[in-house]
């Protein structure tokens, strides 16, 4: 059968969306995906889903954290704001930072909370209460349902100190620090899986900011005493996140693998992208340049390993990324900074670097959104209540349906000529395989336009219902605000046979397609 007509038996979705109808005088755009569910890329990780918590603004205090809110519980956790971090499925969070790590020294932040000392905060210009510290973070991932994720300090912390952080949330031995942890109210070790070493050392902005070389040498010592304290742990090593022109970030990520490829398990990268242009377009494009750093990163692994054993497997997080430009500047200092408000195409971009991720689900195992509560965040509180940001939407689409193996995809879409990187497909797509469950992950780029989309199967067929989830708005900057919510999630049911489902995509949306297969 020819690539360019779809099988005889194939289903319209007959409801369209309301920008889709609106779209409706105009001939919609025709693009093709070819699905073979034998082409698996890789195991989709569940940590690609992720998220950040850091001491900066009102992300944890007025944020998750807020002791003397008529909201929050008795230890000092906002109600409203853990129900909404459990509808986000949030897999794992990372903490405390970010920039503050660099000068965070974990001890400040154990014992009565009264006790605890009061600190200079350089990193953000605050001064840090220590009032949320390791019993609190991780009491409060177990309440979330998510898994710790901690960064330690090696801007101005030590070996020792990077080591004792380990013994002391870990180990089950009777020594000085478990005993300190058990007068401190936790008899069990937590067993904290996922520790990075350090952040964003390669920036000059950085607490502790060393050369490639330094840093290898320092994290090596670090990794090899945290290792030698438990050896189940799995270290995160700071790649470079330092992408100015003139940086050799390559040569920074191929230094540090050469130091620390036999102690480490993941590549950190960060990345956050934004419109001051006003141009959507190749805002919506910059999915393209996280594809080409992915691949990147991945190579520089490869080479670091071909010395290694065969078995060695070094992973990519993206343990920070997200949109962030509006709230961003050079003097970004005290307690209400970084509080971005998201719009629709917002989303959208979210939405394309999550169909990244899964499209290199083979490479990237970690990616943590930054950040979870008002900072850069899908979450924005105010003392009586929250509201839930454009961005939230998509994500927690992902988590909660995009799971098993990611799919090799064919995709034939119409292009738009991008400045910085050449022809981008109007259609980004993605697709995840779990046992019998298909979903399709469908972000239409354009912004007037809607899509016919002929989604064929190779090897199976469609039977029966297809859940249609859309996040959508009446514009590209539509967005939302305490009560008012003008993009969201609408669900709605399709009904599907044969080899070929036919989607009418939106104009300017993401949606999710799920359904079981034969």
């Amino acid at each position: 059968m020819s690539d360019n007509k779809p099988s005889r038996r194939h289903f319209t979705a007959a409801l369209l969306s309301a920008p889709a109808a609106l779209s409706a005088q105009q001939s919609p755009l025709k693009a093709r995906v070819k699905i073979d569910t034998e082409r698996v890329i890789g195991e989709i990780d569940p940590n690609l889903y992720g998220n950040f918590i850091e001491h900066l603004g009102r992300c944890i205090e007025g944020g998750i954290f807020e002791e003397k809110s008529p909201l929050s519980d008795s230890n000092g956790f906002r109600r409203d704001v853990l129900t909404a971090v459990k509808d986000l499925k949030v897999p794992q969070l990372r903490w405390p930072g970010g920039n503050f790590a660099s000068n965070y020294h974990w001890r400040d932040g154990i014992g009565p909370r009264d006790s605890r000392p009061a600190r200079l905060e350089m990193a953000w210009g605050t001064v840090e209460s220590n009032r949320f510290g390791t019993h609190e973070f991780l009491d409060y991932a177990a309440k979330a349902g998510t898994e710790p994720y901690l960064c330690v300090n090696l801007g101005t912390g030590t070996w020792e100190e990077a080591q004792q952080w380990v013994e002391y949330t870990n180990s089950s031995e009777d020594t000085a620090l478990t005993r300190l942890r058990k007068q401190n109210g936790r008899t069990e070790p937590w067993k904290v899986k996922y520790w990075g070493l350090g952040n964003e050392v390669d920036g000059p902005w950085q607490m502790g900011h060393r050369s490639a070389e330094d840093y290898g040498k320092f994290a090596l010592e670090a990794a090899k005493l945290m290792k030698w304290t438990d050896p189940t742990i799995k270290l995160v090593a700071a790649g470079s996140s330092h992408y100015a022109p003139g940086i050799d970030w390559v040569g920074w990520n191929r230094t540090v693998l050469d130091y620390l490829k036999t102690h480490v398990d993941y590549l950190s990268l960060h990345m956050y992208v934004g419109n001051r242009d006003n141009n959507y377009y190749e805002f919506l494009a910059n999915s393209v340049d996280l594809d080409n750093r992915t691949k990147t990163a991945e190579g520089t692994i490869n080479a670091a390993l071909t010395t290694m054993p065969r078995d060695k497997r070094i992973y990519i997080a993206w343990d920070e990324w997200n949109v962030w430009y509006r709230a961003r500047g050079n003097k970004e200092r005290g307690r209400r900074i970084l509080e971005e408000r998201y719009n629709l195409e917002d989303a959208l971009v979210i939405a394309t670097m999550l169909n990244s991720f899964v499209n290199h689900a083979h490479i990237v195992k970690m990616a943590n959104m930054a950040q979870l509560v008002n900072v850069i965040a899908p979450i924005f509180t105010n003392e009586t209540g929250l509201f839930l940001q454009t961005i939230y939407y998509p994500l927690q689409l992902f988590a909660t349906h995009a799971k098993g193996k990611a799919l090799d995809l064919f995709v034939d879409s119409p292009k738009y000529d991008s400045t910085k990187f050449g022809p981008v497909k109007y259609l980004d797509v993605s697709s995840a395989l779990d046992s019998q469950t298909l979903t399709v992950n469908v972000v239409n780029r354009h912004k007037d336009q809607p899509m016919d989309v002929d989604i064929t199967l190779t090897d199976r067929e469609f039977t029966g219902a297809i859940e249609v989830h859309e996040v959508n708005g009446p514009d590209i900057k539509a967005e939302n605000d305490f009560g008012k919510t003008t993009v969201k999630t609408v669900t709605r049911s399709a009904t599907g046979s044969g080899k070929t489902f036919r989607y009418q995509a939106a104009p300017h949306s993401f949606t999710l397609l799920k359904t079981r297969l034969t």
